[in-house]
């Protein structure tokens, strides 16, 4: 089944909903969304895309990422949804591997810059706001046509690259139906009348839940900043009825900040969907003071979008069996219709509590990465998708993260776990953020890092934080040295990067 057949079939069944709204700019209902998509895939066609192409999207958040994900669809063209802060010359490295002859942008794209250093030939760039994706919508209307293969692929995901050259993800159509039934099963029953906000981009998690909200008739709304903007999104959230977001833990703090400031919860919040990075303990029972039971975690990876596992708004309050908190600090249970498992080095599955590598298989999990046979093979051995992340299950099947396995510091001979420094640091009231790392040491192999931003008003001294962390976890896993910066670096998902800290560490 092709997923623009989904929206079609809304279309007829609530014709009159509305489907997008994008604040200060345009609203559509679903009959109209439909109408347009067809035209839009006319003027594709017209401009030459053809089955199995691939069609860049270099675009703020906007409504037309809506209509141009089905327009691609219905002509089974891929979309390759590609975050806008993106340097010119990693956009140019991506069409160059997909071999993207036309990319769709708004007006902060640098498309001069990408051209100068493509190596496979100029690109066509439309501004979805100009007079050239207008003509588009005039043309003659396409047919969608009445076969698919379902193992087409319908959305090229290319991995940050923090570690080299990023890789394209090849999501087909039963990737992203499977993970549609997913959300809508584990996550969200999404209904008609609920709003879908766009927060964080929807080149990444915020746009793959635009499938299972079209599906069952839900609003896609963009603010006006069209990206995270305070002020904006509590406005939102004042006076817009059942609605829902994904966003980054970072982005989940800072709301919880100010409404901690202002002393209540957000009226209308529905639900408040979060991933991409770990959030802490301490965290997650501050946010579900000040915003009520709302959150729900997810994991995932682009690899198996945003469908390992699930922590529902249930599971976040509930306490049953006196082990909530332990619950809070894991990323929750496989999703359904997805098998997870924790191996070791050899493939054997490990026993519960045990460290080792979580891996997955089901319908979700990708097909392959473009181009790149070898990174497939190693990446889905044995049938099954080795994430690179280390973790353990409980005996009720719960998966706690304990690090990257390119992130996992061996000193004198013993694993020390990043996340498990971090948690303890984080409850010090003078740390508002923590980020650990390794750095070479001459007896130990490695030593702990810890990159710390303060809390307002406070200042520690690491003698200070010493005693507290002995407190709380060996004296073998307490940092050897503390370092204090403004913020820490992040990527345009909000996930730290550690990169960047090693790079920091390293300078005299």
């Amino acid at each position: 089944m092709n997923l623009a057949h989904t929206l079609f079939r809304t279309a007829r069944r609530v014709p009159h909903a509305i489907a997008v709204i994008e604040r200060d700019r345009v609203e559509l209902s679903y009959e109209q969304l439909a109408v347009r998509v067809l035209e839009l895939a006319g003027g594709l066609q017209a401009a030459g895309v053809r089955p199995g192409d691939s069609v860049g999207a270099l675009m703020k958040n906007c409504a037309q990422y809506v209509e141009l994900l089905y327009a691609c669809w219905t002509l089974g063209a891929c979309a390759i949804p590609m975050n806008s802060r993106l340097h010119p010359r990693e956009v140019a490295y991506i069409l160059d591997d997909a071999e993207a002859r036309m990319c769709f942008v708004t007006d902060d794209a640098d498309t001069a810059a990408i051209d100068v250093v493509r190596g496979r030939g100029p690109t066509r760039f439309i501004d979805v706001d100009g007079g050239d994706y207008r003509a588009l919508l005039r043309s003659t209307p396409a047919a969608l046509g009445e076969a698919s293969n379902a193992d087409d692929g319908a959305w090229l995901f290319y991995t940050s690259g923090t570690t080299g050259r990023p890789k394209g993800v090849v999501l087909t159509h039963r990737n992203l139906l499977a993970m549609s039934l997913n959300y809508l099963a584990d996550v969200d029953h999404a209904v008609v009348g609920e709003h879908l906000l766009h927060a964080a981009p929807m080149s990444h998690g915020s746009g793959l839940y635009i499938l299972p909200n079209v599906a069952a008739g839900a609003t896609q709304l963009i603010p006006a900043a069209r990206a995270f903007e305070v002020d904006e999104i509590m406005q939102i959230l004042a006076y817009t009825p059942s609605t829902k977001f994904f966003a980054a833990p970072t982005m989940v703090m800072r709301l919880v900040e100010a409404y901690g400031e202002k002393g209540s919860a957000p009226e209308h919040l529905k639900a408040l969907i979060y991933g991409g990075g770990p959030m802490y303990v301490a965290d997650s029972v501050r946010a579900l003071d000040v915003l009520g039971p709302r959150l729900v975690q997810i994991y995932g990876q682009g690899e198996s979008p945003m469908t390992i596992t699930v922590l529902t708004a249930a599971e976040h309050v509930l306490d049953h069996d006196g082990r909530r908190l332990e619950r809070l600090g894991s990323v929750g249970r496989a999703q359904v219709g997805v098998e997870v498992s924790v191996r070791d080095e050899s493939g054997r599955a490990r026993a519960p509590g045990e460290i080792g590598e979580v891996c997955v298989r089901g319908d979700t999990v990708m097909a392959a990465y473009l181009n790149n046979p070898q990174a497939t093979a190693d990446a889905l051995a044995g049938g099954w998708l080795h994430t690179g992340d280390l973790g353990r299950l409980d005996d009720a099947g719960y998966l706690t993260l304990v690090d990257r396995s390119k992130d996992l510091i061996i000193s004198g001979g013993s694993n020390i776990y990043p996340r498990e420094v971090e948690e303890v640091l984080l409850l010090h009231p003078a740390v508002k953020e923590a980020a650990v790392i390794g750095e070479p040491h001459p007896d130990w192999g490695e030593a702990v890092v810890a990159v710390l931003v303060r809390e307002a008003g406070h200042i520690p001294d690491e003698k200070e934080l010493d005693l507290f962390c002995l407190e709380h976890i060996a004296r073998f896993k307490r940092p050897k040295r503390y370092i204090f910066v403004d913020e820490l670096p992040k990527n345009a998902t909000g996930k730290v990067l550690k990169r960047e800290l090693r790079e920091l560490i390293r300078r005299p």
